[in-house]
């Protein structure tokens, strides 16, 4: 079905009798609705646009008027924008890539320096954020014992916060010279960071009760204003799978763990997926062993400044603006190589 069609469909839907009846869901229709039609509407911008291209290099060539020509590369150079802003929609396709994203980064090995390097590479992610417009929501943080950030996770909410941010679950490494090193020693550090869509409440997926350990805590760190000091955190643990998940930042234990759960449900079903492309090796659901050789991209600040992604090669010498949330063209870069069957074409040679 093509996406006209689909949003006639949709259309028909949203004009029968009962269908706000569950708002999540019709909420959800109607969003993949506007996200086709925004879509259609792009395309058939661009068609006009080639349009009116192909009428000025007419008229340039049969009056021979050389003033036009600032004109069509002007014409060129926009449409070549939108072409390519389309472009990237069209890689955007998966189940649950228009959905909200669950984050969650865990430091290292490396104690301080590597508490350090997740919270830069969380100002990294928060900044991106902020530059598309989308807005962003602690959800369990903790501190490093001396500085820095030991764990943390949150959801970015917009359209496509999933589509984009799947690219950036793996292990990152940071090479520099470390302000925690007495001696001025360049250091490596690690950190891992896992993504999640946010998950409608009618996927199914069976949770035995049985299976999950629960448990509660008092609320700590930089979650926002809604952290207390009861023990209204919540853990819950998936005993098959070893897979742990929690959530801080509500204000009752009650939506704490409804949080929790929401968060339990998404990783699962990621493993489910998985595992039934890869077999899942590691049944516990780890990205890779946060270490040597497991990066999907390395940042070197010293002795030089490179940022490089292991497995689609593209790479930029502006570490700043990267750890600023210049993060596009890395994410972009991604799309592409996953859409061609993610064919390995990085290395780990970075040091």
């Amino acid at each position: 079905m093509n996406k006209t069609e689909r949003v006639k469909e949709l259309e028909r839907e949203s004009q029968e009798p009962g269908f706000w009846d569950n708002p999540e869901i019709s909420n959800r229709k109607m969003k993949e609705m506007k996200n086709l039609q925004d879509t259609i509407d792009m395309y058939n911008h661009l068609e006009s646009q080639l349009e009116d291209i192909g009428m000025l290099i007419q008229m340039a060539y049969e009056e021979n008027d050389a003033e036009l020509v600032a004109d069509i590369r002007a014409e060129l150079d926009e449409f070549v924008e939108e072409f390519e802003k389309i472009r990237i929609s069209t890689l955007l396709s998966e189940e649950y890539d228009t959905n909200n994203a669950i984050l969650r980064l865990n430091a290292g090995a490396g104690g301080t320096e590597s508490c350090d390097w997740a919270a830069m590479l969380y100002r990294m992610y928060v900044r991106w954020a902020e530059r598309k417009g989308y807005t962003v929501e602690v959800l369990d943080y903790q501190d490093g014992d001396e500085a820095g950030i030991k764990s943390v996770s949150w959801q970015v909410n917009g359209l496509n916060a999933y589509g984009y941010l799947k690219s950036e679950k793996g292990v990152h490494r940071l090479v520099r010279i470390s302000p925690f090193n007495a001696q001025g020693k360049r250091q490596t550090s690690f950190v891992s960071l896992d993504v999640m869509p946010e998950l409608p409440e009618d996927v199914e997926l069976d949770i035995n009760p049985d299976d999950l350990r629960i448990d509660t805590y008092r609320s700590s760190g930089a979650g926002g204003q809604h952290i207390n000091k009861t023990s209204s955190a919540v853990r819950i643990t998936h005993i098959p799978t070893g897979v742990v998940v929690q959530c801080q930042n509500e204000r009752s234990q009650h939506s704490n763990k409804d949080k929790a759960m929401q968060m339990l449900r998404a990783k699962l079903l990621m493993l489910k997926q998985e595992a039934n492309a890869e077999k899942l090796s590691d049944i516990r659901g780890e990205i890779k062993e946060i270490g040597w050789g497991s990066q999907i991209r390395s940042y070197v600040m010293q002795p030089y400044t490179l940022v490089k992604d292991t497995r689609t090669g593209e790479e930029t010498g502006n570490v700043d603006a990267v750890l600023d949330g210049d993060l596009d063209k890395m994410m972009t870069a991604y799309l592409k190589w996953k859409s061609l069957g993610g064919k390995a074409v990085g290395d780990d040679t970075v040091d």
